[in-house]
Order: C-alpha cells, then structure tokens, then sequence
C-alpha cells in the first residue's frame, strides 16, 4: 500500500509540470488555399495544369466521338453483317474503348501525368509556404500550426493566432489586398 501511494504521488510530480507546460503551449492556423491564392506563380501553375487537361479532355472528347459513331454504324448496319464482319466490328469498338480507357489512366491515373506534372511544378512552391510557416512559427514563438485547408476542422479560430499574413509577407507578398476566405 506504501509503494501505491508513493507511485501516485511520483504520477502527480511529474503530471503537474506537463499540465501546465501544455497551458503555455501556442497554437496558430493558417490556410494554405489562401496562401496559395495569393502566390503569382501558383497562378500560372494552375492556368499550365487547366491548358493541359483541357487538351486531353479534347482529345477524349474526340474518342468519344469516334467510339459512339462506329456503335452507332455497328447497330444500324448489324443486320447486314455476316457474324464474322459482326465479331471484328464489337473487336475494334472494344478496342478504341480499351485505348480511350488506357488513355485515361495514362493522364488522370493516380500515376498520371497529371499528378506527376503538378507534384513536379507544385513541390517547389510548397517548399517555399512550409519553410515560410516554420520560420514565422519559430519567430511567434508558435508550438504547433495548423493548416485549415486541411481535413483539420476548426470550430473556433481566434484571428490573433492566423498566420497567412505573416506567411505572405515572409514569401514577400504584398498583403494589403490580402483575399481573406
């Protein structure tokens, strides 16, 4: 019983000093959409990204096109066909539908290039905003930041702990026509 008691009084030692460590503690937000936002060369990557898929949208449009006309032949003209000239014409249909969906993986895929030319254009701005936001965490003396873009939701955000300002202004953006959301 004497050991119990000595263990918890050892617990509240050593529990009070972390309790009131975790009092002192700041915590700041910012939001990275408004951040990028306000980022001239995020402009341009997503205008580059927007002319890219616009193009392959194009051209999946175009196979589309072609895909729909020869079902379209194929059902009007199925009746004259012999099983064998029937049997090639569903072969090159489900051809061009293989191709159309091959295309797909190849641009919009997880793998895509899609993804790959944004990670390849995005990283080096987001570098940029991450080591921004240390730097102003460490000079506010900032414990821990949080991004509200994020799947972090918050239901109560004090604006004296918002740091997209001060991200602006250490990536040396102007911030008096700062398009707070």
């Amino acid at each position: 019983m004497k050991q119990f008691k000595s263990l918890i009084l050892v617990l509240i030692v050593v529990a009070i000093p972390s309790l009131t460590m975790a009092q002192n503690q700041k915590i700041a937000y910012f939001d990275s959409d408004v951040v990028l936002a306000n980022i001239p060369e995020y402009q341009g990557i997503e205008q580059q990204l927007r002319l890219l898929t616009d193009t392959w949208k194009t051209e999946l449009a175009n196979k589309d096109k072609e895909i729909k006309a020869l079902q379209q032949d194929y059902e009007a003209k199925e009746i004259l066909y012999t099983d064998e000239i029937r049997e090639q014409k569903k072969a090159d249909i489900s051809a061009l539908l293989k191709a159309r969906e091959g295309f797909m993986a190849q641009k919009f895929g997880p793998s895509g290039e899609y993804f790959t030319r944004q990670k390849e254009l995005l990283e080096p701005i987001q570098r940029q905003v991450f080591a921004a936001v240390r730097t102003v965490a460490e000079r506010q003396g900032v414990d821990f930041v949080f991004d509200r873009a994020g799947d972090i939701y918050m239901v109560f955000a004090r604006s004296e702990w918002n740091l997209n300002e001060s991200i602006l202004l250490e990536l040396g953006i102007d911030v008096d026509d700062l398009n707070e959301q």
